[in-house]
């Protein structure tokens, strides 16, 4: 499964833009958790910040280069989802290389399908690996323009 068929436009936001600016860790993940319960009526943006809230105390998915994958795992859920938040004005996130996260990239999936999670967070690592195309991203005027970005990037870098 490719990183755009678990997104879908109105599942990425650019904070400044949509929603106002971020401050904190705790703010993304709470926007976050707000788009990916974006159409899961079977479960609630609460339940999912507490997912993600949760893997957070852990240990951080801060992945440096400016980019954080928050993910985690909930009973209820048909498939995997994702959400993308850009925040032009980075924010502390303990990140494993201690740089702020501009770009934060959330992944929530069922409890069974910890392969297909797992494979997953590797794309989007992936996706995301390019420093130059991670600058383009962050400059996207609109959570569509964003899509639109990832989706080309995800056809250029997928493997043949």
């Amino acid at each position: 499964m490719g990183v755009c068929e678990i997104l879908s436009q109105d599942r990425i936001a650019v904070a400044s833009v949509e929603g106002g600016p971020v401050r904190s860790k705790a703010e993304a993940i709470k926007r976050l958790s707000a788009l990916l319960a974006t159409g899961q009526s079977a479960i609630a943006t609460e339940e999912i910040e507490r997912v993600l809230t949760d893997r957070e105390r852990l240990q951080s998915t801060g992945v440096g280069g400016g980019v954080a994958i928050p993910h985690g795992s909930i009973d209820g859920l048909e498939r995997l989802v994702g959400a993308v938040l850009l925040c032009p004005t980075a924010i502390e996130f303990d990140a494993i290389d201690g740089a702020p996260v501009s770009i934060l990239f959330a992944v929530i999936g069922p409890k069974r399908a910890t392969g297909e999670h797992l494979k997953t967070l590797a794309r989007v690592s992936r996706l995301l690996r390019d420093e130059q195309f991670r600058a383009r991203l962050l400059r996207a005027p609109s959570g569509a323009a964003a899509y639109q970005m990832l989706s080309a990037e995800e056809g250029r870098v997928a493997p043949s």
